[in-house]
């Protein structure tokens, strides 16, 4: 698998669009390269290839590349952001996109959409978000596009501000969950559809334990990840823990810094 990420360049907390950010915390700069590389060095040593996108002065957030687009199947819908201070990402998303031969599709201007950041994927079935970032309309036009099943999920609480720091499918059958972040309808309807669900204490979730990225039999994430160490491996799983607490400031963790790039096609 090839995995989209950005290096930390220019990321700091310019602005403030979620509750985490706040202009008066200072980012680590040395040490954001730290943790990034440190990210970037376990993918490599499992074997998986990275393709590395420029980053941009003014944007820096595009180091958080899972909010790029959605991908399927070599099709690509690109992130039509919510707030305008991350709006300028845009063309170069498409660019970086186009450049690995994606066929692409933009969201209509007047629906927001934030990529894999609000649309995951258990198997071949998609959850998709709304509440904060993502309009429920995007759901489907995402789903028409990538010729895919859907389901809508509605989150409720901002720290939540998208899916991925609230779900994490873990194959095709298993997936993390933290329910106090959804409706409690939205919580029964993936109960209904993913077979294995582990449950995420709120506390657990609000360290980024479910901002992670599944690999090869690991699930990868922030050190948060260590209150679940017993019933991921209970259900199969290895855990990698890393510090990524740098990134937490602006609310990103693991699965932010990273968009999958083949799924689909294994």
């Amino acid at each position: 698998m090839a995995i989209l990420m950005c290096r930390p360049e220019y990321f700091g907390i310019e602005y403030e669009i979620n509750p985490w950010m706040n202009v008066a915390v200072e980012v680590n700069h040395v040490r954001a390269v730290e943790q990034w590389d440190a990210l970037h060095s376990v993918y490599t040593e499992l074997g998986e290839s990275i393709a590395l996108t420029s980053p941009q002065s003014g944007l820096p957030d595009m180091v958080f590349t899972a909010n790029a687009a959605v991908v399927w199947r070599r099709r690509a819908v690109l992130s039509r952001f919510h707030h305008a201070e991350r709006a300028g990402e845009e063309r170069h998303w498409r660019g970086a996109l186009e450049e690995l031969d994606f066929v692409i599709h933009e969201m209509p201007a007047d629906i927001s959409f934030e990529g894999a950041g609000d649309a995951l994927f258990v198997g071949d079935h998609l959850f998709q978000a709304w509440g904060f970032r993502t309009d429920l309309p995007a759901h489907s036009e995402v789903a028409r596009f990538l010729d895919v099943e859907s389901t809508s999920l509605q989150l409720v609480d901002p720290r939540f501000y998208h899916l991925d720091t609230c779900f994490c499918p873990l194959d095709d059958h298993s997936a993390l969950i933290a329910p106090d972040a959804f409706a409690p309808e939205s919580v029964e309807l993936v109960r209904a559809r993913v077979p294995r669900l582990l449950e995420v204490p709120r506390e657990v979730a609000e360290g980024f334990a479910c901002n992670a990225m599944p690999l090869r039999g690991r699930v990868i994430s922030s050190t948060a990840v260590e209150a679940i160490r017993a019933p991921l491996a209970d259900a199969g799983f290895e855990v990698v823990s890393l510090p990524v607490d740098e990134f937490m400031k602006s609310g990103g963790g693991v699965r932010c810094l990273s968009l999958p790039l083949d799924l689909g096609l294994d």
